[in-house]
């Protein structure tokens, strides 16, 4: 079984963002960038499959600019046998990804994916379940736990009762929660190793996929400062304020 993982070059969780002054989008310029967190989970999950001898291959896949390679490299450190980057400058939304990550499926006939649940850059949440509805695949999202055998795959998933447990039939979709594994570290020896491994680059129209945006960013701004406490002077003025004020009673 192929095992097919995207993964999402973004500002580091660490780095405070800006909004650019036309307020067009996030600056980028001169920022850390790195892997998003949910797809370093989705890889190592992917791996640790293959060492137990449940997948034959783990693929990475991402999309974007020429530096996206950088974060394919560090997949490959982690343990992917090779990556593929859709190299494209177009600014890209949930669906055109599903759609080059179906492309993809059906060219390596992929058993299951494994894909972050959200980007921390737009917190989308909804490039797995486009993907499912695309490809009429099995799909559980939010997974925390994750158990392969005989071509059907056992997920946990938490909600908000508590969790749940869903069987799904290979070829599937997953999509990682934070709960699922910590991702290991990526050391030098690898990182070199990496460097030496299959990395193809093709462009959206070499998979048949129309990238054109559906939607419109109109404008971002920052969300307004947070205003200062008040101090009421017993529990009356308290309500008074939750019911007249805050409209929570």
């Amino acid at each position: 079984m192929k095992i097919l993982v995207p993964v999402k070059r973004v500002v580091d969780y660490n780095v405070k963002v800006r909004v650019k002054s036309d307020g067009s989008g996030v600056d980028i310029a001169n920022v850390k960038m790195s892997m998003n967190p949910f797809d370093e989970i989705a890889i190592e999950e992917a791996m640790r499959l293959k060492e137990k001898g449940l997948a034959t291959e783990v693929i990475a896949v991402s999309c974007g600019p020429a530096a996206c390679s950088e974060t394919l490299r560090t997949a490959m450190a982690i343990g992917a046998d090779r990556a593929f980057l859709v190299q494209t400058d177009d600014e890209l939304q949930p669906l055109a990804v599903a759609k080059i990550i179906k492309a993809l499926m059906d060219k390596e006939q992929v058993g299951l994916v494994i894909l972050g649940k959200q980007a921390i850059d737009d917190d989308c949440n909804q490039t797995g379940q486009m993907l499912a509805a695309l490809t009429d695949r099995p799909q559980a999202t939010f997974a925390s736990k994750l158990e392969v055998a005989d071509g059907k795959v056992k997920v946990t998933r938490e909600v908000d009762g508590g969790s749940e447990t869903l069987h799904l039939t290979l070829p599937a979709i997953i999509t990682t929660d934070l709960r699922l594994n910590e991702p290991r570290y990526v050391t030098l020896p690898n990182i070199m190793k990496a460097k030496k491994k299959q990395l193809d680059t093709v462009s959206p129209a070499d998979l048949g996929v129309d990238t054109t945006p559906r939607i419109k960013t109109i404008k971002v701004v920052e969300p307004p400062a947070r205003s200062a406490g008040v101090k009421v002077a017993d529990v009356a003025a308290l309500i008074d304020k939750l019911k007249n004020e805050a409209k929570v009673i």
